[in-house]
């Protein structure tokens, strides 16, 4: 749950402000509902004359794991879902085999800290103009994922003449 509800996040001197209070909230929810594992990416929106442009942060997130689709004619949503994985070095040949499979922490870790978002994503993008959502390009590249939504060409008066 974001404090601060909005298509785009917020410009300007408060930006860094309604961020912690977003880390805040969630780090919150969280702790009060440890089997609801859910996080925020972060995007930057901009637009240009002839489209919108999101790029998010989505470190260590395979491609497969990521879905955009459009909610409705204007409405763009990026969702999906990261688990922690742990690759630790074998000490010696017997161990090579257990470090495979060392993907989640076992009773014989403790943590010092744990600050890595897992669980399933969601954000939404409503855009104000008419999107051309036949055209769009997403790509993903070392943990940014890039997407470029082409605005809708503006529909033109058609004549329609009487045979």
């Amino acid at each position: 749950m974001s404090l601060f509800r909005a298509s785009f996040p917020p410009q300007g001197d408060f930006a860094p402000l309604f961020r912690l209070l977003d880390d805040y909230d969630s780090h919150r929810s969280t702790r009060q509902q440890p089997s609801l594992r859910s996080f925020s990416p972060r995007f930057d929106v901009r637009e240009s004359g002839d489209a919108y442009h999101l790029d998010g942060e989505l470190p260590g997130i395979a491609q497969k794991d990521i879905d955009i689709e459009f909610a409705d004619p204007q409405t763009l949503v990026v969702k999906g879902r990261t688990e922690r994985e742990y690759h630790t070095e074998p000490k010696d040949e017997g161990d090579a085999a257990e470090a495979d499979n060392d993907k989640t922490p076992t009773a014989t870790h403790r943590f010092w800290a744990s600050e890595r978002s897992i669980g399933e994503f969601q954000r939404t993008f409503s855009f104000p103009t008419r999107v051309d959502q036949d055209a769009v390009k997403a790509s993903l590249k070392n943990g940014i994922l890039s997407v470029v939504i082409p605005k809708a060409t503006a529909t033109s008066a058609k004549k329609i003449t009487i045979e």
